[in-house]
């Protein structure tokens, strides 16, 4: 019986993830089989996962909604590239063009998800077909606009992006104006300004809390405040002592005995953490070394207050070995060799963070209570159309600023096309890591992304290599995309009638 047990739990194991392993299976045959080089696949990899993975995180919200896969994320996209146009042509630059461009894609994307939400509430159980029709006509709309209205209907003279006087050029550079303008931050300048935001944050909380009287939880907040104070003195001083002592040599001034002390160690840590790439051996170890500490803690949390230790030990545990596996000289020749954008990986992590927080809150719940069953929704008192709305709009407005680090990243803005494949790619990666229509999860969406990826940049060499033709590799692409999305899709029904049948089967029993 336990046998029997143990073998129905694996099968059951295998068969919801088929899709993450068929993916695996595909990619490790495709790595073998085209003889490609392991570093230059890692450098790929941690590109696109840094350029798509946020995009992908935009649809989780909405399938635990009850909405399944959003295709309508296109419009979200269309709002960012609005926003990116105006910018441009205002001349805004950097960190400031890209925080602009935000300001002003996130009022687009609430209207245009408000909108689709509206139409989604119309059209329920139907609302994948109906997002991916919306796609189309949103594409159109959106050609009209860039193509035509642009300096045809709305006054408008900029013959850098009007050459024609009316429709904006079909592609343009960013170079100078948005790219790499998130990719260029340094994880010291990251962690500097996340230590302050997360103070300020506390503070706000504290006092909120004191007003409300309700439970501060303040020894936790103060210890938090004081680590977040530590880090944040510590990366604004190390990138302050290196300013100041490049500046007193290229001025030639006397810099204070303080400063010069400080240096050795300030120019080592800025040599590790304060470039704008971050090599991925040390973020391994970084980031490895940090998980270890706090699983550690929660692991001595744990044995004080007799609770159960088994996943801090193994976080801990898994920690370790990362960290000992990176050391191995074969594996840490191919991480020294890859480097990363600190703050847009950061950005990977904000998001994460922010459908956490948004499903531990209240609404999360009756988002969760109305993907589950939208009639026990209503009886227990939750505005389901609302509900639905919100989730929409938060789902547009994650793709819009996705949008915008993938374009800032790619450093190229195709007018026309650049929207064209988002709710198609970001969908199937979504998939191919283990989601379902119904279900989805932040770990789901980065696996799915790396297989996607992986499979998007060998697929190509390994048909190269067995039908000797490279043009092969774009229909490889969309039959890829398109057949993952439609064995999604079939299996999805087929669970669906499975569990209907089991259930009459069960009716006709009693």
């Amino acid at each position: 019986m336990k046998n029997k047990k143990l073998l129905s739990n694996v099968g059951s194991i295998l068969f919801e993830n088929k899709v993450l392993i068929l993916f695996a299976v595909l990619c490790i045959f495709c790595i073998s089989y085209s003889e490609v080089n392991v570093s230059y696949v890692s450098g790929e990899l941690f590109t696109r996962l840094g350029r798509n993975a946020c995009l992908v995180l935009s649809l989780i919200i909405p399938v635990l909604a009850g909405l399944g896969l959003n295709f309508g994320i296109v419009v979200g996209a269309i709002a960012s590239q609005i926003a990116i146009f105006w910018v441009v042509h205002w001349g805004f630059t950097g960190i400031t063009g890209f925080m602009l461009t935000a300001l002003i894609a996130t009022p687009l994307a609430i209207i245009f998800g408000i909108l689709v939400g509206i139409l989604y509430n119309k059209t329920k159980g139907s609302e994948m077909i109906t997002g991916l029709v919306l796609g189309y006509f949103a594409d159109g709309l959106y050609k009209l606009f860039v193509l035509y209205i642009i300096g045809g209907v709305i006054p408008f003279d900029d013959p850098n992006l009007l050459p024609r006087g009316f429709g904006l050029k079909n592609a343009f550079d960013l170079t100078g104006s948005l790219k790499y303008s998130l990719d260029d931050i340094s994880l010291l300048e990251v962690v500097t300004v996340a230590a302050v935001i997360f103070v300020i944050a506390q503070i706000a909380i504290i006092i909120y809390k004191s007003v409300k009287k309700q439970a501060l939880g303040l020894t936790k907040r103060i210890v938090g405040i004081v680590i977040a104070a530590v880090l944040g003195g510590v990366s604004f001083a190390v990138t302050s002592v290196v300013t100041t002592l490049e500046t007193a040599i290229a001025n030639g001034t006397g810099v204070p005995a303080i400063v010069n002390k400080l240096a050795p160690v300030c120019y080592k840590l800025d040599n590790l953490y304060g470039q704008t790439r971050l090599l991925l051996s040390d973020a391994i170890f970084l980031f490895g070394v940090v998980a270890a500490i706090v699983f550690a803690v929660k692991l001595v949390q744990a044995l004080i207050s007799k609770k159960s230790f088994t996943r801090p030990l193994a976080g801990m545990i898994a920690m370790v070995l990362i960290i000992v596996l990176a050391m191995i000289p074969a594996v840490n020749a191919v991480t020294a060799s890859v480097r990363i954008p600190a703050c847009t990986y950061a950005m990977i992590f904000v998001f994460c963070a922010i459908n956490n927080w948004l499903l531990s809150t209240k609404l999360g719940q009756d988002m969760r209570t109305v993907g589950q069953n939208r009639a026990v929704a209503t009886s227990a008192g939750i505005n389901v159309n609302r509900t639905r709305i919100i989730a929409v709009c938060v789902s547009t407005v994650l793709a819009a600023w996705g949008q915008l680090i993938f374009l800032q990243n790619l450093g190229t803005f195709n007018t026309i096309q650049q929207q064209t494949n988002v709710g198609l790619y970001s969908i199937a990666a979504l998939l191919v890591g283990g989601a379902s229509v119904q279900k989805a999860n932040n770990k789901q969406a980065v696996i799915g992304v790396i297989l996607f990826h992986t499979l998007f940049v060998v697929a190509p060499l390994a048909a190269t290599k067995l039908v000797g033709d490279s043009a092969i590799s774009e229909y490889i692409r969309m039959f890829l995309s398109y057949g993952v999305i439609a064995a999604a899709l079939a299996m999805h029904a087929w669970k669906k009638v499975k569990k209907k049948f089991g259930n009459d089967k069960k009716a006709e029993v009693k």
